[in-house]
């Protein structure tokens, strides 16, 4: 087995997509992520070629690896057994390579020049008939609005700003994915409203029955923290 090797905010915080933690503000919309990527890709093929780029500790890639399952793992921050330490923004793989890519709250991380060649590396591994499937926060969630529309100054999606430099709303995101990908699906998570908002900064763990609620009745993706983006490519010949 390869030994663990970390940069960044793992040698801060571990495994801590793996050792959750119930006091994490973001649980209950890690949660949610999870089940919704969890749920696609039990219903996926084991004959598809899948990349989970980014993949940090490789939670899914170590639990479908061992499913059976064809899909390999790539970060700039992490290896393991599971996951190969490389650069994103300009692999070593060839073109059309991967039916399915994963790219899971990746793109924040990245300065916006960075995630304009990180989209347009996942179009270059991406097979003609291929999906992608994307997480983004949105800075431009409910909460968000209303603090700038009396301060000026919106809600970051991280608690440390440095973390997401490439943080923006999910308008300029989608703009930035439609030069190479038609969005098949857009589903949000967390709206931001008073309540949900207070009691997520401190009882997340008590609550995730509430966003389960919140996520299927009132998860307008333009208010939300969270998108998660089913994307296809263009046609070229249009």
């Amino acid at each position: 087995m390869k030994d663990i090797k970390r940069q960044e905010e793992y040698k801060e915080l571990g495994d801590y997509h793996k050792q959750l933690d119930k006091k994490w503000p973001y649980l209950p919309v890690f949660v949610e992520k999870f089940n919704y990527i969890d749920k696609y890709l039990t219903n996926t093929s084991k004959d598809i070629k899948i990349l989970d780029l980014g993949c940090g500790e490789g939670i899914f890639v170590e639990k479908y690896k061992r499913l059976g399952y064809n899909i390999e793992g790539l970060d700039m921050n992490y290896s393991s057994e599971y996951v190969k330490q490389g650069n994103l923004l300009s692999t070593d793989y060839p073109d059309k390579l991967f039916d399915l890519i994963l790219c899971l709250d990746v793109l924040e991380h990245l300065e916006m020049i960075d995630q304009q060649l990180a989209v347009k590396e996942i179009n270059r591994l991406l097979k003609d008939d291929g999906k992608v499937i994307i997480s983004v926060p949105n800075l431009d969630h409910f909460a968000s609005r209303v603090k700038c529309m009396f301060t000026g100054k919106p809600i970051r999606t991280a608690i440390k700003a440095e973390r997401h430099p490439g943080d923006r709303p999910i308008r300029e995101y989608l703009s930035m994915f439609e030069k190479y990908f038609e969005v098949t699906k857009r589903k949000g998570y967390f709206p931001t409203f008073p309540i949900i908002s207070i009691l997520t900064w401190y009882i997340p763990s008590k609550i995730i029955w509430l966003h389960k609620i919140y996520n299927r009745v009132l998860a307008y993706p333009n208010w939300c923290f969270l998108n998660i983006i089913e994307l296809k490519k263009k046609n070229e010949k249009n």
